[in-house]
């Protein structure tokens, strides 16, 4: 039973309603224009589940070996660091979340893409194994591009743009150019939440060589830039929905605005790297309200 609830743990679900948010942004798009799909719907989480699962599981596997894991780090303890999973048994559980990540998106995209052009189905096909190896290179490998300054972009791209936008096109099989605003939107504010983390982060990255981008720029510089991605997130939905709702109905999307502007606060005062932990978790759930929130506004 220790050895599960070890697993449950490194799983990280806490994790997850910020995966989420771009499959759930990209539906309830795809719904409001009467094209919603359940089986592609479930099948989009399903494969966000395991693809989140298995970034986790590189993770703790990536930074347990190069040392950064240890014990001057902030935050909660990882599996491999605390010996509760060994390397083996976690590699073991990388692959194995590799499988099933590949298996769920395979079948989504051929229940979505089956009838259309070849070349939708091979495209969708590259975007999921680039997914997998975007999770696995995080942390892990010679040269894993989160050490590098490049996890922000990727968190951008996939879990704004590719995600919003290609959730939307497997229930449609249109594009939408205004899907633009709502991607950008939750990709800005999901690399808000990982910005968070290498603030707090910021001192036991740099003395590992662990380069994020927050260690390049410095703490200052990372606060403004956090502020810059939660604004252009707040403007860039207010602009989707100005140009896409006409139903007052819409206002109820305001309401996590006093929350992110309370982490923006929080981000410039805070003394000790420690406060920003709690932080993270009401950021990331910040996100997956306004998704629902634009939903419940999409129904009513």
């Amino acid at each position: 039973m220790r050895k599960v609830n070890s697993w449950i743990s490194a799983f990280r679900l806490r994790t997850l309603p910020l995966s989420l948010s771009s499959i759930l942004m990209g539906s309830i798009i795809a719904y409001s224009h009467g094209k919603f799909t359940i089986p592609i719907a479930v099948l989009a989480i399903t494969t966000t589940v395991f693809l989140q699962v298995l970034s986790n599981l590189a993770n703790d596997y990536g930074d347990s070996k190069k040392g950064t894991d240890n014990i001057n780090r902030i935050g909660p303890e990882r599996a491999v660091q605390s010996g509760a999973i060994s390397l083996d048994e976690m590699r073991n559980g990388i692959i194995t979340s590799s499988i099933l990540s590949l298996l769920s998106g395979i079948t989504l995209i051929y229940i979505s893409l089956i009838e259309y052009n070849l070349m939708y189905l091979i495209t969708f096909f590259v975007l999921g194994i680039a997914a997998i190896a975007a999770a696995i290179k995080y942390t892990v490998g010679k040269k894993p591009y989160g050490y590098a300054g490049l996890g922000d972009l990727f968190v951008f791209l996939f879990f704004g743009i590719t995600g919003v936008i290609g959730t939307y096109f497997l229930h449609t099989h249109n594009f939408d150019l205004t899907l633009i605003l709502p991607a950008t939107s939750v990709g800005l504010l999901s690399t808000s939440v990982l910005n968070m983390n290498n603030m707090r982060d910021i001192q036991n990255d740099a003395e590992n060589n662990k380069e994020t981008l927050v260690v390049k720029m410095g703490i200052r510089k990372a606060k403004t830039y956090h502020t810059a991605l939660i604004t252009g997130a707040i403007v860039s939905f207010s602009v989707f929905l100005l140009l896409n709702e006409s139903s007052y109905t819409c206002l109820i999307c305001l309401i996590p605005l006093p929350i992110f502007l309370l982490n923006i606060k929080k981000v410039w005062t805070f003394k000790d790297n420690r406060e920003l932990d709690p932080e993270l978790k009401k950021l990331a759930l910040s996100t997956f309200l306004l998704t629902l929130l634009y939903g419940i506004s999409s129904i009513l």
